[in-house]
This record gives C-alpha cells, sequence and structure tokens, in this order.
C-alpha cells in the first residue's frame, strides 16, 4: 500500500487537488518518513510471502527468517527517533508471537533442511541441544523398528549383552548424525526434499525424520487458498454441484495455474 501511494503520488494528489474533500494531505516530510518506512517493511513483505508457499518447503524457513527480521529491524545509530521507536514496536510484537510458536518442531525442521542445518539462525548454545534432540529422535525411530519386527527367541545367556546393544545403537546414531553433519549446505534455492530423495540410501533414517518434519506447511495460508479457491467455484448458481465434480475443478484450476506458471 506504502509502495503504490509513493509510485502515484502526483497522480493521487492532482486528482485529490480537483475534488472536494476533508481529507488531510501528506506533508514532503511525512513522504520521507514513508519511504524509509517501505524499505524497512521490504523484509517484512518477502517473508511473508515466502511462509505462505505452497510450492516449496516453508516449515523450516521459520527461524531463519524469523532471525533476518529481527537482524533488518536491529536500532542503528543513523535511526531517527520514529524510526527507533517503530523497529522497537516491532521487535516486541514479533517476540510476543514467536513465543506461541512450537519451536521444538520448527528446530527440528530447521536442522533437518540441508540449507540450514549449520543453525546460524540459533544462538551457539542452543545448536548443540538440537542435535541432541535430533540424535534423540534417530534413537527412539531405531527402537521403534526394532520393536516392530518379529519377537526371536533369546538364550538367558545372551541378557549381559543387552548392554552393549544399546552401546551398538548409540554408535550407530552418532555415526549418521556424522555422516549428515559432514555434508556440504546446498543453495537457499535448492529443494531439500529431493536432496533427501537423491541421498535416500545414504542416510535411510534420517531422510524418513526429514520427510516428516519439512512436508509440514509454515503457515495455514495454502490451506485457506484452497478454501478460497473453492468458495469461487461453489457458488450459489453451482450449488448442485458433487463433491467428486468438485475436487475435479479444484484440481483442474491447480493444474491450469500450475501450467501458466511454466
Amino acid at each position: 500500500m506504502i509502495s503504490r501511494l509513493l509510485k502515484n503520488q502526483e497522480a493521487v494528489f492532482a486528482a485529490l487537488a480537483k475534488q472536494k474533500h476533508k481529507l488531510v494531505i501528506l506533508t514532503p516530510s511525512e513522504l520521507v518518513k514513508l519511504q524509509k518506512l517501505a524499505t524497512v517493511l521490504g523484509p517484512c513483505r518477502f517473508v511473508t510471502e515466502l511462509l505462505g508457499g505452497e510450492t516449496y518447503v516453508s516449515c523450516s524457513v521459520v527461524l531463519p527468517a524469523l532471525c533476518h527480521l529481527c537482524h533488518t529491524m536491529e536500532v542503528s545509530d543513523d535511526d531517527s527517533a520514529y524510526m527507533v521507536k517503530f523497529k522497537t514496536a516491532f521487535k516486541k510484537d514479533l517476540s510476543q508471537r514467536k513465543a506461541t510458536l512450537n519451536h521444538e518442531w520448527l528446530k527440528m525442521a530447521t536442522v533437518l533442511d540441508p540449507r540450514f542445518k549449520d543453525l546460524k539462525c540459533l544462538a551457539r548454545g542452543e545448536r548443540a541441544e538440537v542435535w541432541t534432540s535430533l540424535e534423540a529422535l534417530l534413537q527412539e525411530q531405531r527402537q521403534g523398528t526394532t520393536t516392530q519386527e518379529p519377537a526371536k527367541k533369546k538364550s538367558l545367556f545372551l541378557s549381559p549383552l543387552s548392554s552393549e546393544s544399546d552401546s551398538d545403537e548409540e554408535a550407530l546414531c552418532n555415526r549418521a548424525l556424522s555422516l549428515y553433519r559432514a555434508e556440504s549446505t546446498i543453495s537457499e534455492t535448492d529443494c531439500p526434499l529431493q536432496w533427501w530423495s537423491s541421498r535416500a540410501g545414504t542416510h535411510p533414517q534420517l531422510s524418513v525424520l526429514a520427510h516428516k518434519y519439512l512436508t509440514s506447511p509454515a503457515t495455514s495460508v495454502p490451506c485457506e487458498r484452497l478454501f478460497s479457491l473453492a468458495g469461487h467455484i461453489v457458488t450459489k448458481k453451482r450449488a448442485a454441484l458433487s463433491s467428486e465434480n468438485v475436487n475435479r475443478l479444484v484440481c483442474l484450476s491447480n493444474w491450469l495455474k500450475q501450467r501458466e506458471a511454466k
């Protein structure tokens, strides 16, 4: 809204000058403030569009995006009083919203994303805790797959070896994490799901966890967009459409949209 006003300010002011109104016209100093405000809000628009996407992985981008916003809203010595006031209020509101997030899930999604697995968006003290939590999840997954296997009769003489098997499980988990941490990070424009699919044989257990955490959307925007599309299809004049035809029309609309995008 601010960018459009700044772009078309001459046309807007010329149109208002020819009409009778009681609107308060912005002064040149206020327009300068809007210009600086539009520059600061640019990253906010980018993050909003990024987290609301539906054709790429968005869940693991939440923490890096919020870290980028916090860095953008840092007060500098060159900021004027009104900009300092705006950035302070913005960071306060952002911190309140961050408190309601599922940080454990987002941290797991971030560390399983080969684009952000270095965890630069987190404090140094939190990075080791995330890798420890991932190791615990990996051990639980391995134990779960082991218990699902057919039970075999074990001799009583093998009971003392249970501790050794536990240590072997820990060694396997540590080796799996070491192999993954040794992998180089990929570009932010690459798809992490394709990366995991190509390396499913190298990291079989971790790839299962990655598909579990990375496939969740960051926001409910894609779902709401789908409901809006269905609302445009099922109108009062088309209320007799069956559920099967509605699904077909929604799919056709989505396919045509993807075809036009290509």
